[in-house]
């Protein structure tokens, strides 16, 4: 590769804020004739993180360390801690979505949960009454954690329900081979 090609690519990552550029002399090279200063590349500190289809694993992450503090703190069983974290974060996004939405009523409660779902990476799709999650954005942390990780899911989803304060839509547990583990259904269905 031509060395400026390489350095117009370079460039290109460094303007994205991929890679993070010094300006030095190397060591024993001072006074008149030195040169130019040499251009040093490094990694930046900025992290990017890529998943296709769309993880939430530091979702998980934070849910799980924030329930160990709170079990410790409250005296209280992890996965009481964990449903009730879990329950509040869902409830945090739901109320957030229906704010996003304005004027949020009855019949267009499950486009808003649709929407919510859609951003945190699940994949919804609306069959009728109900909305099937495509996507687990926990996916591996479920294969070998199943319980937990599903019931989690179960309680952020319940969580949202209540965000979004609807009596007529329901998160429950139905497993299926590869989809995510929690359905939504509106009140009937």
């Amino acid at each position: 590769m031509a060395r400026h090609v390489a350095k117009f690519h370079l460039d290109k990552l460094v303007h994205d804020g991929l890679l993070a550029v010094e300006y030095a002399r190397p060591p024993g090279r001072r006074g008149p004739g030195a040169g130019r200063p040499a251009k040093l590349y490094s990694r930046s500190s900025r992290e990017l993180t890529l998943s296709v289809p769309q993880r939430q694993y530091e979702l998980a992450a934070r849910l799980l360390a924030d329930a160990v503090t709170i079990s410790g703190r409250d005296g209280i069983t992890v996965a009481d801690a964990l449903a009730q974290v879990a329950r509040n974060t869902g409830r945090a996004v739901g109320t957030q979505a229906r704010h996003d939405a304005k004027a949020l009523q009855p019949a267009n409660v499950l486009a808003v949960a649709v929407t919510a779902l859609e951003r945190a990476g699940y994949e919804p799709r609306v069959d009728g009454p109900s909305v099937t999650l495509v996507n687990c954005p926990f996916h591996l942390l479920a294969r070998e954690h199943i319980d937990l990780v599903c019931g989690m899911n179960l309680d952020l989803m319940t969580g949202l329900v209540e965000g979004l304060a609807s009596s007529n839509l329901q998160a429950s547990l139905e497993p299926a081979p590869g989809l995510c583990c929690v359905r939504l259904r509106e009140s009937g269905a």
